[in-house]
């Protein structure tokens, strides 16, 4: 069951801060180049790798797998933001800026979570000629 991943719009929101990632932590310090940016930048990637990774899975319950590991990279990245702003690493306005986009990616994340699961609901039901 191959889904086109570029479609998803959960894939599209993820991708956004990905690359807002890439270019805000260039300013960073470069000693956290392994550390922190390393982290937030796999981090923000791998939401939409999993996505896009769970669209070309054979069933909904792997589906549904890898959207769950998309949204924990998710939570993982907000804290990776979080902890950014606190070091003074990121700006209040950029920080601001991200987490819209991230709350943004997360709640239709969520929105097709619960789609998919309702669907693989339905699709276990038995017909009512049984």
């Amino acid at each position: 069951m191959s889904r086109d991943f570029r479609k998803i719009k959960a894939w599209q929101l993820a991708d956004e801060p990905t690359v807002m990632t890439h270019s805000m932590t260039r300013q960073f310090p470069h000693e956290e180049m392994y550390g922190l940016i390393s982290q937030l930048r796999r981090a923000t990637s791998s939401v939409a790798a999993n996505i896009a990774e769970g669209a070309n899975r054979s069933t909904k319950k792997e589906y549904l797998h890898f959207l769950s590991m998309a949204r924990g990279s998710l939570a993982e990245a907000e804290y990776f933001f979080h902890l950014s702003k606190r070091l003074s690493y990121l700006s209040v306005s950029d920080y601001n800026k991200i987490d819209e986009v991230r709350k943004e990616a997360a709640s239709v994340l969520n929105g097709l979570m619960r789609a998919v699961h309702s669907e693989s609901t339905i699709a276990i039901k038995s017909p009512d000629y049984l």
